[in-house]
């Protein structure tokens, strides 16, 4: 088992789901979660957690966290000596993802409201690591911009999965994937 897996165990999906879906949690789609949102397939989540090769001491952004399921996991995966800072526009979703993260005893990790108009958290830029769980039409630069020296940020462009990594912003394309719309 490599770190991601390690991560997987130690924080199920269940946890991470309304009570309705909990039972679906071993499905590899993507489940509702509330306004309008949902829980990515576990497949995807871990192909994009090893693109994004989360270190421990590391200080992660985690953009569109939902249920708090990949706040939790890149909380694990930066143990306690690092930091994971999620975001999320719906306050409904805030709530329900915060308390489910409070529950992983990571008080490392922390998720908070979004500043509409405003992509990630420039205020607590540089991160060493960026993941984005929602999908623009083209990079945003205002999160490419947030990247540390040696940031590596992993996020579905247009319906392809892109890996960014500094120095100069160098842009790979890693397959065909589908998320909700970042705004």
């Amino acid at each position: 088992m490599d770190a991601v897996d390690h991560a997987f165990a130690a924080h199920p999906r269940a946890g991470f789901l309304p009570r309705a879906v909990r039972r679906r949690a071993s499905y590899d789609g993507p489940l509702q979660i509330a306004a309008g949102q949902t829980n990515s397939q576990p497949r995807t989540v871990a192909d994009m957690l090893r693109l994004l090769d989360v270190h421990p001491g590391q200080r992660v952004l985690d953009v569109g966290s939902g249920s708090g399921w990949t706040t939790a996991l890149l909380a694990h995966l930066v143990g306690p000596t690092g930091e994971v800072h999620g975001v999320e526009l719906e306050p409904e979703l805030v709530a329900f993802g915060s308390t489910n993260l409070a529950a992983t005893g990571q008080p490392w990790a922390s998720i908070s409201v979004a500043t509409p108009g405003v992509l990630g958290d420039p205020s607590g830029a540089p991160y060493d690591r960026i993941l984005v769980s929602a999908e623009p039409a083209e990079l945003p630069q205002d999160l490419v911009d947030q990247l540390g020296e040696e940031g590596r940020m992993v996020i579905p462009v247009a319906g392809t999965m892109l890996l960014v990594t500094n120095p100069g912003a160098r842009v790979s394309e890693h397959g065909w994937y589908r998320f909700v719309p970042l705004r």
